[in-house]
């Protein structure tokens, strides 16, 4: 039991919030000792070499840099004034043009606190100022952040793809469908809820629009889309039609976003050198925790905890679909309290056997999990986009606005991760 006893004190350390890194790897070397000596630590060199030269991995800190370089060239400025102008006529328009900027902004930045801030800054004040309900426009923000989690390029379905063994490409291309739908399901929410509370989420009144305009807005509207669905055609073009693999596509990413800084001239030596560092900070975090969670997953395993898991997963009843509901059930739970690389590097190195001995298609799998820890976004009271929300918002929203705003996408997003449980071959699947 003394893996199970190990996991334990990780998750309560975790809450105290103590750096992630050092409660793995500090609990791994407690424990480690204890169960075998120092001894069981003479391959962690070889592991950490391993980690270091890991191909796949290197996509990280490229698409970060990607998504740090487009975070300041006032991307999502220009869109939101675009899509505004398009849909403002509509009820719940602006909400709309959130959720539609959202998309983009995770297809081609995939940092969800970048994508948040940039909203909450631009797009919540101005929601505000046409008399949205306040938890509806901060539920959409919130929401809209996060949808970096599943459309690609994604930084956990990368390392998922890593953990996983499965191949990255074919998660970028799985989770294209449901990343969709749930974009599909949050404009339907919204504007189910304009049409039936009108004066939650009104149109903008005539006064905003140039009667004249013609096919101005539309022009317009391309002009903002049109690059950054270049660029995202260009980093994910090139990893379906086999051009480029995930590794090589993320070089393309960080490239291609410097040519749209050039081309918003908002590119310059501060811009860049900015962008690198903070491209280091958050990628020095997640190899950090890699290497806690090796040691924590090699300590684990060696005190017979992985056997223990098995056990428990095989004697649930139902089978597989007993395994699929407890083990997303655990992974929704732990997303209340716990990050979503800690989880990945740590809980999914548990179940994914599992799976695999069950004959549940990985890719499947990761999917589901993916579309599990980007709910943990959302989730009170740790969700990551409600304190990065609350940290730009103005004095007017309280936190109980954004907590009460974001449950009925929270709800949206179980519904969605329910339909690809229950019709994995509408998504493509083999169950």
């Amino acid at each position: 039991m003394i893996g199970i006893i190990m996991f334990g004190v990780a998750l309560l350390l975790l809450l105290t919030g103590f750096p992630v890194a050092f409660v793995f790897a500090g609990v791994a070397l407690i424990f480690g000792v204890f169960a075998e000596g120092f001894e069981l630590f003479a391959f962690m060199p070889y592991r950490i070499m391993s980690i270091m030269e890991n191909s796949i991995m290197m996509a990280v800190p490229m698409f970060i840099f990607m998504g740090n370089i487009l975070q300041k060239t006032k991307l999502a400025e220009q869109l939101l004034e675009a899509m505004g102008q398009l849909f403002g006529r509509v009820r719940g328009g602006i909400a709309v043009s959130t959720i539609l900027v959202g998309c983009l902004l995770a297809a081609s930045t995939g940092v969800v606190g970048a994508s948040v801030v940039a909203m909450g800054v631009i797009s919540l004040p101005v929601i505000l100022k046409y008399q949205y309900d306040k938890k509806l426009a901060t539920g959409v923000i919130c929401a809209s952040g996060t949808l970096g989690q599943i459309i690609p390029p994604s930084i956990i379905l990368i390392i998922l793809g890593d953990v996983m063994g499965v191949p990255v490409g074919d998660l970028f291309k799985s989770a294209m469908l449901p990343g969709a739908i749930l974009v599909g399901a949050f404009i339907l929410y919204v504007l189910v809820y304009a049409y039936l509370k009108p004066e939650a989420a009104p149109a903008l009144p005539e006064s905003e629009f140039d009667k004249e305009a013609g096919f101005a807005p539309y022009w317009n509207a391309f002009k903002a889309i049109a690059p950054p669905l270049l660029l995202i055609f260009a980093v994910l073009g090139s990893i379906f039609y086999g051009i480029a693999t995930p590794t090589e596509s993320s070089a393309i990413g960080g490239a291609g976003a410097i040519l749209l800084a050039l081309l918003y001239r908002q590119c310059s030596w501060e811009v860049l050198w900015q962008s690198s560092i903070e491209t280091v900070k958050v990628t020095s975090m997640v190899f950090a925790i890699f290497i806690g969670a090796t040691a924590f997953s090699m300590v684990f395993s060696y005190t017979g905890g992985e056997e223990i898991i098995e056990e428990l997963m095989f004697s649930l009843p139902g089978e597989k679909w007993g395994f699929l509901i407890i083990s997303m059930l655990v992974i929704l739970v732990l997303g209340f309290f716990i990050d979503f690389v800690e989880i990945s590097f740590i809980v999914v190195p548990m179940l994914y056997p599992v799976a695999d001995m069950m004959g549940i298609d990985l890719t499947w799998f990761a999917i589901l999990i993916a579309m599990n820890l980007q709910t943990s976004f959302l989730t009170p009271p740790f969700g990551f986009s409600l304190f990065y929300l609350k940290g730009v918002a103005p004095p007017s929203v309280q936190t109980m606005d954004i907590y009460k705003g974001v449950i009925p996408f929270i709800i949206l997003q179980l519904l969605v991760l329910a339909s690809i449980v229950i019709f994995p071959g509408f998504y493509g699947f083999d169950s």
